[in-house]
């Protein structure tokens, strides 16, 4: 849990960012205001960590990157969507990610353990695909529509997760118990 933590600082970092400037449009916050209140609290982070002593991770770096990039362009043309835009590279860096075939299946309970490994890989794809259309559905949403943009951010992401969360839990408890009862009938009856 310790490493998961850490591989997910930089992400928690940049996606508070986005939280930040979301919920500051959402106020009615000056759009120049919200930018660069959402640069500032990426510098912040980084700051915070150099003046602790602490080592900031390349990819805290690339989050910096990120947010001073897509900041400079808003702030530079006058259109924050370039800053909406940035949760679209985050999710395709995390669907690049979850392509690794079995990647869930360290998540997985030491009762489901040789029952559910197929639909655990199967399930690591839909959630690459869910990442995917989370990527492109923000593009949509930041470049075509971009005043429901904050409701879209603090809404699709979240619970499209969650639901798959819910299917997945269910899918494979249910495959998983009806392995085992398959192999322990399978075993009874060899018995006899």
């Amino acid at each position: 849990m310790r490493n998961f933590m850490y591989a997910a600082r930089p992400l928690a970092n940049d996606l508070l960012s986005s939280l930040l400037f979301a919920a500051l449009i959402a106020m009615n916050v000056d759009r120049q205001i919200a930018t660069g209140m959402a640069i500032g609290f990426g510098i912040g982070h980084v700051a915070l960590w150099l003046v602790l002593r602490k080592p900031v991770a390349p990819l805290q770096w690339a989050s910096l990157a990120l947010v001073l990039m897509f900041g400079a362009a808003s702030l530079v043309f006058h259109d924050v969507r370039f800053l909406m835009a940035k949760p679209t590279l985050i999710y395709l860096i995390l669907t690049v990610m979850m392509l690794k075939r079995g990647w869930m299946l360290r998540y997985m309970p030491s009762v489901a353990v040789g029952h559910g490994e197929g639909p655990m890989i199967l399930f690591g794809y839909v959630w690459a695909g869910l990442m995917a259309l989370t990527a492109v559905a923000n593009l949509v949403v930041a470049v075509r529509f971009p005043e429901i943009w904050p409701a879209f951010l603090a809404i699709f992401p979240t619970v499209s997760k969650f639901v798959l969360f819910a299917v997945q839990f269910a899918t494979v408890r249910h495959l998983t118990i009806r392995s085992v009862r398959a192999q322990r009938a399978l075993s009874g009856a060899e018995a006899t």
